[in-house]
């Protein structure tokens, strides 16, 4: 594992109309990372002095999010289509000068030909001393009765390597084969979405099988989410519950 933790939670107000909590680690090349929970799939990520963002969602997900109160991104990245997770808005509203927008081929056909395009397998390079890659890895239902939610090949999971410190973001999916090809993540957002992703028995499965040193699980909306932490008691996963309804 690429980082060392410097403190487990901050109280962060935002602005006047954002506020969130965020959770702090130092990599092991002396680079601070920040990590807010914003909500349900949206999260945000201070490396150094860039801001990453991830599915920002502005009214779609309540409470509303302006997220023009909040520093300009220097990258975006939106793992599919679903209204959760791509909002124009919320990424007009962050885009500057240089911002990188990240996704799949269906975000970027919506966007009007907006973003790189990644496939699942896809490593970008990028030009940056901090966040130095992304990987584009699958992410996609199993189970018989959700194949129509989240087809296999169309959207993306996140790995993102952030000064030597691998983050994985998993977008909708659920605990699929591919997860066991995930190496050295430091950092794991899984999704606990019922009916739409995992059930918590298949969000604790992914976390066994990936090995996080953190885990966060996010985008859980009535989920009883105190059930992952309970299942994965004694695993030596740290499990860390932020307001990712």
């Amino acid at each position: 594992m690429a980082m060392m933790m410097i403190g487990t939670m901050c109280g962060c107000t935002a602005s006047e109309n954002v506020e969130e909590s965020c959770d702090v680690f130092k990599t092991t090349g002396g680079i601070e990372v920040k990590m807010y929970c914003i909500k349900h799939g949206s999260v945000r990520m201070q490396v150094g002095d860039k801001w990453i963002y991830v599915d920002p969602v502005t009214t779609a997900v309540k409470p509303e999010t302006d997220y023009s109160t909040l520093p300009k991104a220097d990258y975006i990245l939106v793992t599919h289509e679903h209204f959760d997770h791509l909002d124009s808005v919320a990424i007009n509203q962050l885009t500057k000068p240089g911002t990188m927008l990240i996704t799949n081929a269906r975000c970027h056909d919506l966007l009007g030909g907006k973003g790189q395009v990644m496939e699942n397998g896809d490593v970008l390079q990028l030009p940056d001393e901090v966040f130095t890659t992304v990987e584009a890895v699958p992410a996609y239902n199993n189970s018989p009765d959700k194949l129509q939610f989240h087809p296999k090949g169309r959207d993306n999971g996140f790995v993102l390597n952030l000064n030597g410190m691998r983050v994985y973001i998993a977008g909708d999916t659920e605990d699929i084969p591919e997860m066991a090809d995930l190496k050295d993540i430091d950092v794991a957002f899984l999704p606990c979405n019922l009916p739409f992703t995992m059930t918590p028995e298949q969000c604790a499965r992914a976390a066994q099988v990936i090995k996080p040193t953190v885990l966060f699980p996010y985008h859980y909306g009535q989920t009883d989410i105190q059930q992952v932490v309970k299942l994965l008691d004694g695993s030596g996963i740290d499990v860390r519950i932020r307001d990712y309804q």
